[in-house]
This record gives structure tokens, sequence and C-alpha cells, in this order.
């Protein structure tokens, strides 16, 4: 803690927003990355499944989260993921991270890290590498990693 204009300053948490966009019903993979979040000393929000783009962006908004995770496996990652980078453009939050998870083609990857989207972890990513990601990227002050 440090002292600033007489008020307590205190090491404030990452905090990430979870979704489950879509039809997708499957969400033991999402919850283990929130746990995992959560044990390496973030806050985190999961919004539960089956959530809209419009859902997730207006929670991220309302959280105000330093990044949105989503976790897809319904295969509808090329028109969620963009849908989701519209919306926050719209909503000017170019400070905020767009990572996620799924199985997504290594093709499909490509395209959305020029997107914008900041990262895609595919089955089989260790819970350190994921956290470690999200740390690099706040200790930077990333945001939108192609900038658009």
């Amino acid at each position: 803690m440090d002292r600033r204009e007489g008020v307590m300053m205190t090491e404030s948490k990452i905090r990430v927003l979870l979704a489950k966009p879509g039809l997708d019903g499957h969400d033991r993979g999402v919850k283990v990355i929130a746990r995992a979040l959560r044990d390496a000393g973030m806050e985190v929000i999961y919004t539960g499944l089956r959530q809209t783009p419009e859902q997730i962006v207006n929670a991220a908004l309302q959280e105000d989260v330093r990044l949105i995770g989503l976790s897809i496996l319904s295969g509808a990652h090329m028109t969620i993921f963009p849908r989701v980078l519209e919306l926050m453009r719209e909503k000017g939050m170019d400070d905020v991270i767009l990572f996620g998870g799924g199985i997504i083609p290594d093709e499909d990857v490509r395209q959305l890290r020029q997107l914008g989207v900041g990262e895609i972890f595919l089955p089989g990513t260790s819970t350190d590498e994921i956290v470690g990601f999200i740390r690099r990227m706040t200790a930077t002050g990333g945001g939108n990693p192609a900038g658009k």
C-alpha cells in the first residue's frame, strides 16, 4: 500500500469477464479457467451459458474489466469474436483485451488475431500459460492488439 494525497491506495486485482456465447452448453473448461484465474489472484466475473455478444460487452462495461475471455466450442467463433470486437469498438473499449479458447482451426486462429483478438488458447493449453498471457498483457497496458 502507498499513500497519495491522503488516500490509501491498494493494488487492484486484474478483472476478467469470462463468457460462453451462443448455443454451446459445455462449460466445464471455462469453469476450470475461472478457478485458475481466481487462484492466481484475479477477480473473475463469469456470465454463464448462452450469452449474446451484446450481453457480454454490456456486462464487461458494467463490471469495468480489463479482459474479456470467450469459450467457444460450437464452431461459431468466426461470427461471435468479430461481433464482440465490433461492439467493443462501438463502445470505446479499446483498452479491453479480448481473448478466447475452444476448438478453432489454425487458419481461423490467424484470422482472429489479425482482427484484434489478443490470443486464442486451444485444448491442452495449461492454465499457467493463460495466467501468464493475462499478466503480460495487463503489465504492458495492452489493449486491442490489432489497434483497430
